[in-house]
Parts: C-alpha cells; structure tokens; sequence
C-alpha cells in the first residue's frame, strides 16, 4: 500500500435509515478528512446479505446528499466484493493463520466473556478438529501478546487478543465473511489512511491491526467518536429505536451534531454550504470530548 495523503471513509451499514448517532459518525468523519485536504469515500457495508436491505441503502445515501455531504468517487458496496474477499481470506490460509472449527454457538456459550461481551474462544479447534467432526467456520489465530494503539480522542489502547476475544471468525458458519475480515481488506484496498466512526467498535480495532500485521500492512490511525446514548444509556441504533434523521431542514440536526462534537456555530441564520464552510475551518480532532458516550441531545 502506498499512502500518499488522506483517505478517510463514512462505512454504514444498510440495515436502517440514518439515525442522530450514524450523523455523528459521518460528520465526524467527514470534517477530519476535508480539514486535513483528504478524500472522504462511502462505503456500503453490507456484506451480512441477511440483514441488509437496498431500500435503506437508497435511503441513507440520499440522506447524505440533503445534508449537504460530497463523497469522492462511486459509492464502494461490499456485497460486490466476494471474490476479493475469499482472495485474502486464501492468502491467510496459505501462511498458516487460519483454521477450521466445528464448535457450535451452544457449545462456546458458557465460556468467560470478553472484552466485548462475546464469550472468549479458547482454541478448542485450534490444533485440529476433533475425530469425527467437519469444519463449520473458519477462525483467524490471534496472539497472546498486547495489540496496542493511540486512539486521537479515546487515547492509548491495549488488548491481548488471545485473553480478550480469542481467535475469532473470518468465515462464518452460513458461508459469509466476516465484518473484521471485510472491513480490514477493504480499508486496504481503499488505501484508507484514517478511520473515524464511532466508540462502539473502539474493542473491534485491535483485531482489525492483528489482521493488517497478517496481511504485511500498516494499519490507519484511529479517531472514535464519542457515541450518542438514550436516557437509558443505550447506543442510539434500529435495536433501541432511534428515529430516522429527516431531512426537511438539515440545518437543524447538522447542528446538534457539530454541538456534539464541541463545535459551536453562530446561532444567525446560514446556508447549509457556509454551515459546513464554518465547521470544516473550525474542527479540530482534539476539540472533540474525550468519552466514549454522550446523551443525545435531539
């Protein structure tokens, strides 16, 4: 990969429309690369046919375009990219990384939980599948070593994968790749150089830097927004019913995301293009609060 500027991406996935939090992970996103002169491309993240839809895909993009975002070349779907993806997943297995396994979700349920509530793998299958059993996924060997990084808002970051998470699947049981595979190979073939999304997949990262080290490439830096919660503390999403942005006056929710982001427009009247004008020369990652939630504010 040769990284000659910024490239930063808004990834959603179409399982919904847009809601306050999502538009908080694409402004976020968005202004770091246009205040550092980059790129800013939209990524389709549907890859788990089985949960997306094209009808929130239609949506979330036009969404996007109301608000006044310009993304850089042709929207990039990962429903398109299987072939690539059982490329890399290959080149993985020739060098030894990934293996088999025939445990069944039962029979993992009761181990100790990790670091993101998953129970941890313990490499059951990891030395080869037990007499009399077939493979059902396809995990990827992780090391019982600190994956590390500096996150530009969360701070320093630690994780021992193997303690924490385990090695984890690349391959799924019903033939579909798996989110960390997709997303690490695409942020390589995309020649991403920064991701900025939300605090949610902060735990998610350490895996997706093993991966890159698998694959010989250097991993972005990572900035992850703080997330929008409910009064219940929940992450606004479809499963907690956050309501879809609407989009008959941008200008509104545009403005409680800058707000949430520690930005503070003037309150007089503007168009959106000098809206985003003002917030592109006035955002600087290291303004943005240092948590990991924030109550949503609309």
């Amino acid at each position: 990969m040769n990284r000659t500027s910024y490239r930063g991406r808004f990834a959603p996935s179409p399982t919904g429309e847009l809601h306050f939090g999502s538009l908080i992970a694409a402004v976020g996103s968005y202004l770091d690369a246009k205040a550092n002169g980059g790129e800013w491309i939209v990524r389709i993240e549907d890859v788990d046919i089985t949960r997306c839809r094209p009808e929130y895909e239609t949506s979330i993009l036009q969404t996007l375009e109301a608000f006044g975002f310009e993304w850089d070349g042709p929207v990039f779907r990962q429903s398109g990219r299987r072939e690539y993806y059982r490329d890399v997943f290959e080149s993985l297995k020739k060098k030894g990384f990934v293996y088999g396994c025939a445990c069944t979700r039962k029979e993992i349920a009761d181990f100790a939980s990790g670091i993101d509530g998953a129970p941890v793998y313990p490499g059951t299958c990891r030395n080869g599948l037990p007499p009399g059993k077939t493979a059902r996924a396809w995990r990827l060997r992780v090391p019982d070593r600190v994956i590390a990084f500096d996150d530009a808002i969360q701070g320093h970051q630690s994780q021992n994968l193997e303690k924490d998470v385990g090695d984890f699947i690349l391959l799924r049981t019903d033939g579909l790749f798996a989110y960390q595979l997709a997303v690490a190979a695409d942020d390589i073939a995309q020649e991403i150089s920064h991701v900025v999304r939300g605090a949610d997949l902060l735990a998610s990262t350490p895996r997706q830097i093993w991966l890159y080290e698998c694959l010989g490439e250097k991993a972005p830096a990572y900035a992850h927004l703080p997330l929008a919660v409910n009064e219940a503390g929940e992450k606004l999403s479809k499963q907690t019913r956050a309501k879809p942005i609407r989009t008959n006056d941008p200008a509104v929710p545009l403005r409680a995301a800058l707000r949430f982001l520690n930005l503070h427009p003037d309150k007089t009247g503007s168009s959106l293009h000098d809206l985003w004008n003002w917030a592109i020369m006035n955002w600087s990652v290291e303004n943005v609060p240092r948590k990991q939630t924030i109550k949503s504010p609309i």
